[in-house]
């Protein structure tokens, strides 16, 4: 599969397009005031412990408090045995970038004790058996000062998520400060090689500290992989320095941005081209792989063309199309996509496919198709949580199992932890997949100020019925006859139109004198009444 990075960048925004055969795959999207946050590390204080719901509050000084569950702290034995298999091999291959930072977060669980752990009361793991990372002591007190690293960015009205289990993520390797373990990733089969490797870094590794070999540290000279180890143990080092002389709540160190993390974390021998179209991030990516990877340096290349580097890939029209609810099958068929605070619910459609071919097979064909697009959609729009999917109705058993390894099928391609269910009896799928940052349609866009995020407003009719309801109460308890109404201008014309209009009838209906006043600022299902002999707003007076 031939894998190409395109890379478009603004003075407001850096936009990263992953290609896999010419379709755009992924999209990264880096704009101010939404910088990536994940792999950041925060000196923090606890400032609250939840018992109830295993879990704890922390004070890192952003806006909302960071979430760190007792599950991270420490290591507990099902993340050991998922992460290391019998030789302490790790398969780590491709992490997303987005995640990076924190790749390794869930494996920490450290030999030794450092002296900032010793200052602050980070947890270690140093000298635990398996049974007693089983389940870790949490001796968290409410202004105890902590060191976290964010895990999840903030996605609606959560905040961050943290873990105690430091990672440094590098080029070749994973830096784990807190854990005396040397992983080696899966996809590395020779048992030479991994020999070696494990050797390079065992030689400079300090005591007490772990690392992770990445799938493309395969084949690298010995100096290239103690450089890479040698500049994150540097980085370690600083960030020892910070939380001695820094007061909490502090970040002390900041990850890389999303364009070089990307760069660090899939720029591997699947890629061709590298395209940048901006001069400046383009000497820095080319410094940047002279340095890690010059054999690689020619892939790497600039754009010059006049037209649009994003129109020029075809990425632009796919972009676009990220808006929309209805993504279009080849087919025929259509898939419409619908997000709810709980959930995103996806519903497959035969559309003009209907009625071609015999019912089953053109189901089957419609679900095949639908399972491929839906597993690129969830990348691309980086969907995360509880995932439902409404396929069309099929009778064959044969034919449900067929939607179902298909989908499995494509979603060997991610990077993110997903889980999938077989069909159930209605025709449905459910599927989980890691959320680490809110998806990509929340970078273009905000939620509506009138609608408040629903699609829905409130009809003209339920207004109206409000405001003589309001007039109502308001004639029951007062003798006042003069008043000021304040309306959104949609609802001003369709209470004044007509030659008789509806203000004029409910003027008269309830003897009372209204003056209408446009306020662009109003929602369509707000009103506002002033008093004119009061000269004040006497709205929530009369409000139920």
């Amino acid at each position: 599969m031939k894998k190409d990075i395109i890379i478009n960048s603004t003075a407001n925004e850096h936009r990263i397009a992953i290609l896999e055969d010419g379709k755009l795959a992924e999209l990264f999207v880096e704009t101010p005031g939404k910088e990536r946050m994940v792999g950041d590390i925060y000196f923090g204080k606890v400032a609250k412990v939840m018992p109830g719901i295993r879990a704890a509050f922390i004070d890192v000084g952003l806006q909302q408090d960071a979430f760190l569950h007792f599950s991270d702290i420490g290591s507990s034995l099902s993340e050991y045995n998922a992460l290391f298999d019998e030789e302490d091999d790790e398969d780590e291959d491709s992490p997303d970038p987005s995640s990076q930072g924190s790749h390794a977060t869930s494996q920490a669980g450290g030999a030794a004790t450092t002296d900032v752990e010793r200052r602050k009361g980070a947890p270690s793991n140093g000298g635990r058996d398996r049974a007693e990372r089983r389940a870790p002591d949490i001796n968290l007190e409410k202004g105890q000062e902590i060191l976290v690293q964010i895990t999840k960015e903030p996605v609606g009205k959560k905040g961050v998520r943290v873990t105690s289990e430091i990672s440094l993520p590098g080029r070749f390797l994973v830096l784990l400060p807190f854990d005396g373990k040397i992983g080696v990733s899966k996809k590395l089969v020779d048992y030479k090689e991994k020999r070696r490797l494990r050797k390079v870094v065992r030689s400079i590794l300090p005591p007490g500290f772990g690392a992770i070999i990445r799938t493309v540290a395969e084949g690298k000279e010995d100096a290239l992989i103690k450089q890479d180890l040698e500049e994150q143990i540097r980085v370690w080092r600083t960030i020892e320095k910070a939380v001695k002389t820094e007061k909490a709540p502090a970040l002390v160190y900041k990850d890389m941005t999303t364009t070089s993390s990307v760069i660090r974390d899939l720029f591997g021998d699947k890629v061709e081209h590298v395209v940048v179209d901006d001069r400046k991030l383009f000497k820095e990516i080319k410094a940047y792989v002279q340095w890690m990877s010059p054999d690689m340096l020619d892939r790497v290349e600039a754009y010059k063309d006049k037209e649009p580097i994003f129109d020029r890939y075809g990425v632009e029209k796919d972009i676009q199309a990220l808006m929309s609810k209805k993504v279009w099958l080849k087919s025929g068929g259509y898939i419409i996509i619908e997000k709810t605070e709980a959930m995103t619910v996806i519903d497959v459609n035969s559309g003009r496919y209907a009625a071609k071919r015999e019912q089953e097979l053109n189901s089957l064909r419609t679900d095949l198709e639908a399972s491929r697009e839906i597993c690129r959609q969830l990348r691309l729009r980086d969907i995360g949580g509880i995932i439902v999917i409404d396929f069309i109705d099929l009778d064959d058993e044969k034919n449900r199992k067929k939607v179902y390894d298909e989908m499995k099928k494509e979603l060997r391609k991610e990077r993110a932890k997903v889980t999938v269910l077989p069909l159930t009896e209605f025709g449905l799928m459910q599927i989980t997949r890691q959320r680490i940052r809110q998806n990509v349609q929340m970078s273009f866009s905000d939620t509506c100020p009138t609608c408040g995020g629903t699609g829905l407003v409130q009809s003209k009719t339920s207004t109206l019925n409000q405001i003589e309801r309001w007039i109502k109460r308001f004639k029951s308890e007062s003798r006042e006859f003069r008043l000021q109404l304040r309306v959104n201008p949609a609802i001003a014309i369709y209470l004044t139109h007509g030659a008789i209009s509806r203000l004029t009838k409910i003027m008269f209906k309830f003897f009372v004198r209204i003056k209408l006043v446009q306020d662009p600022a109003l929602p369509m299902d707000e009103f506002r009444f002033i008093s004119v002999k009061q000269d004040k707003d006497i709205t929530d007076q009369y409000k139920l």
